[in-house]
């Protein structure tokens, strides 16, 4: 058991590593960079990111107060999103993709709960990293932390409601959020810099076309670490997992009450 514990996380940190190794780390981020949208489009994508915001500090309150021990799966599934979508992956006229990592949480805590982790982990990449901005951070976290998030649990509940096994249901819940996050960002940069031959349209299409080719190979990566990951901690975290809806299909609180009964 040992072996094969090693042996997943080995692979894991290669995953890693190869990225660092093979991808230079001077590309402009996917993340809107400070200042970018005009104040009323970050200030529009500000006021709707809030209400979600609030529903996912109720989320996690709820989770760690009634189960206390969730609180490092928690942590775990925000490192996962921060390691992950600080890689820069250089794309094509300057620009670069990235995976988002939000797959994980999603499943394990649900879409609202991520949305403020994928707030955090933001908030840290733009004051630490300079990826991304404060101003644009309601955008951004709009994209990756409530679009992302919300397609990968539908995708990932609908497929097991019609029986797919897990880890296929993993695969495309991972894989269709990440892609969605860059189609929200494309048209978010459409909307607020519309072409001058075809309007938004026009502009929606090009910023697509510039992150397909890196963007489809990446979320499939993305959708296959994130299966190796459910792997290990179904492996070796089962206790933390009873409790969770992803693997139960209940929900937390009443499997508290069964326990209580």
């Amino acid at each position: 058991m040992f072996l094969r514990k090693s042996k997943h996380i080995g692979l894991l940190i290669t995953y890693v590593m190869s990225i660092y190794i093979f991808f230079p780390d001077d590309a402009y981020a996917m993340h809107i960079m400070e200042g970018f949208l005009p104040f009323n489009w970050a200030a529009f994508w500000w006021m709707v990111m809030i209400p979600f915001v609030i529903a996912g500090v109720r989320s996690i309150k709820k989770t760690v107060t009634l189960h206390p021990n969730l609180k490092m799966l928690l942590g775990m599934a925000g490192a996962f999103a921060f390691v992950l979508s600080a890689l820069k992956i250089p794309s094509v006229t300057g620009s670069s993709s990235h995976p988002t990592g939000v797959g994980l949480g999603t499943i394990l805590f649900g879409p609202t709960a991520m949305t403020v982790l994928s707030m955090i982990v933001l908030v840290f990449q733009a004051l630490l990293l300079a990826h991304g901005g404060i101003t644009t951070l309601g955008a951004n976290t709009f994209s990756m932390g409530i679009v992302g998030p919300f397609v990968s649990y539908g995708i990932y509940k609908g497929l097991k409601k019609l029986g797919a096994p897990q880890w296929l249901s993993i695969f495309m819940a991972a894989t269709l959020g990440n892609l969605m996050t860059y189609v929200t960002t494309s048209i978010q940069l459409g909307l607020a810099f519309p072409a001058a031959a075809g309007g938004v349209t026009a502009a929606i299409l090009k910023f697509l076309g510039i992150f397909a080719l890196t963007q489809i190979p990446l979320a499939i990566s993305e959708g296959l670490l994130t299966v190796m990951v459910f792997n290990i901690l179904s492996a070796y975290s089962q206790k933390e997992l009873q409790v969770l809806t992803a693997f139960t299909g209940k929900r937390i609180s009443s499997i508290k009450r069964e326990v209580k009964a």
